[in-house]
């Protein structure tokens, strides 16, 4: 008999792409998902992006969260960068400030924090640099859930300072046997076929294992699944996504429900 959890998390990274907002796309992904981590100014977004994606998950009733990551648009926050933890702490805070003094403008709340591509990435593996984000979060409110990758020190760091923590896996990117993410500077480190990735987002919530690079498993515990906005054809993927979750039996909510 399977052991399924009562519920699971569907997240995913927004406000990143107006042209996404204007053409309709962002808004249906938001029918499939049940958090939002709203680009707030560092990698992409700005005062109207994120206005516009707010009010968009206040109508589908999706839980709102800040992405944060390094301020480097011309790399989409991709690209690796040793930045003092002083600076990267400001930033964070920074960010996080600016999308919650629009949340708040609209009637809205921001209920987690999750970093963004490389500093997330980066994060995973540096102690330092996963505290620095917790602190840039902390210097604005500390009620609020920390998103991390399943398994990673970075999870027990936001622990340690005072936080609770969301377990993130991923069922749009392949995983390394160490359980962290391919890089994608791989061709296969996407996951575009959305039976596909509803397959791997199955297997992470039926039996708590992922299939890594080299065709070995990989346990991973999660409270919350990432579904990328810009991977192409992500609503196609979110919507797979859902339909089999739901078909197992499992029951879809916000991770700060659980």
């Amino acid at each position: 008999m399977k052991s399924v959890p009562l519920r699971i998390d569907l997240n995913c990274d927004m406000g990143e792409m107006p042209e996404a907002i204007a053409d309709g796309r962002q808004e249906a992904l938001l029918r499939s998902v049940t958090s939002a981590n709203v680009a707030c100014g560092g990698h992409a977004g700005d005062k109207e992006t994120m206005r516009l994606t707010v009010e968009q998950a206040l109508r589908h009733g999706v839980a709102i969260g800040a992405h944060p990551g390094y301020a480097d648009r011309r790399n989409f926050g991709r690209v690796e960068l040793k930045l003092p933890v002083a600076r990267v702490a400001e930033s964070v805070f920074e960010q996080v400030r600016a999308l919650a003094a629009v949340a708040e403008s609209c009637g809205a709340q921001i209920v987690h924090v999750k970093p963004h591509g490389a500093l997330y990435n980066q994060a995973v593996r540096d102690r330092e640099l996963a505290a620095a984000i917790a602190a840039g979060v902390a210097r604005w409110r500390r009620d609020v859930l920390m998103v991390g990758l399943a398994g990673s020190p970075m999870l027990d760091v936001f622990r340690e300072a005072g936080f609770h923590v969301a377990a993130e896996a991923f069922a749009d990117r392949r995983y390394e046997p160490d359980g962290t993410l391919r890089s994608r500077k791989f061709e296969d480190a996407l996951i575009r076929d959305p039976e596909e990735a509803a397959q791997q987002a199955l297997g992470m919530v039926e039996r708590g294992f992922v299939k890594a690079s080299d065709g070995s498993e990989v346990a991973l515990k999660a409270q919350t699944i990432c579904i990328h906005g810009d991977t192409p054809g992500a609503t196609a993927i979110a919507a797979e996504v859902r339909r089999a979750l739901r078909a197992a039996g499992v029951t879809l909510g916000g991770v700060v429900e659980r």
